[in-house]
């Protein structure tokens, strides 16, 4: 009896002995998504600007509160404005934009969290009554936010006829 006792007690150690250095195995972690191209990025500035005019147009605000960045600045011939302030002013505004256009697109790249466009838009429109410039030179910044670009900023300056 007292050698099979033995040979249990010793079997018990060998196994525990195997088992007492190893390190448990981890889970694989989910990789990680790759970082956006720069190419990747200006697409989706480009697209995100042909949205925010398109809504424009369309008088639909609720593209605006979702693409502007929080602490947006918008400037134009009224002043400043900031995000709520420009999403309440389209909601108000007297404006029939017939058409657009934008054209001689160009973004750089600050870093890789901040962009700066530039364009030219042509436009055929009024507002309040007036006729809208037909030519103007915009610019907006963008800044990536938790992996998602966001219009920071826009302004516009009338173009020379």
């Amino acid at each position: 009896m007292r050698r099979q006792l033995l040979l249990v007690t010793g079997l018990i150690l060998c196994f525990a002995s195997l088992t007492y250095g190893q390190e448990a195995i981890p889970a694989p972690s989910p990789s990680p998504k790759p970082a956006m191209t720069k190419a990747q990025s200006q697409k989706i500035i480009i697209s995100t600007e042909k949205k925010l005019w398109e809504a424009w147009k369309n008088k639909q605000s609720k593209v605006f509160k979702t693409y502007l960045s929080a602490d947006s600045v918008m400037i134009g011939d009224a002043g400043v404005a900031t995000k709520a302030e420009a999403v309440k002013e389209l909601e108000e505004m007297a404006c029939e934009i017939k058409s657009y256009d934008l054209s001689e697109i160009k973004v750089l790249f600050l870093n890789n969290d901040a962009a700066f466009m530039t364009y030219k838009a042509a436009q055929d429109g009024t507002c309040g009554g007036q006729p809208v410039p037909a030519a103007v030179w915009a610019s907006s910044a963008y800044v990536k936010r938790g992996g998602k670009w966001f219009a920071a900023s826009h302004q516009e300056t009338p173009a020379k006829p």
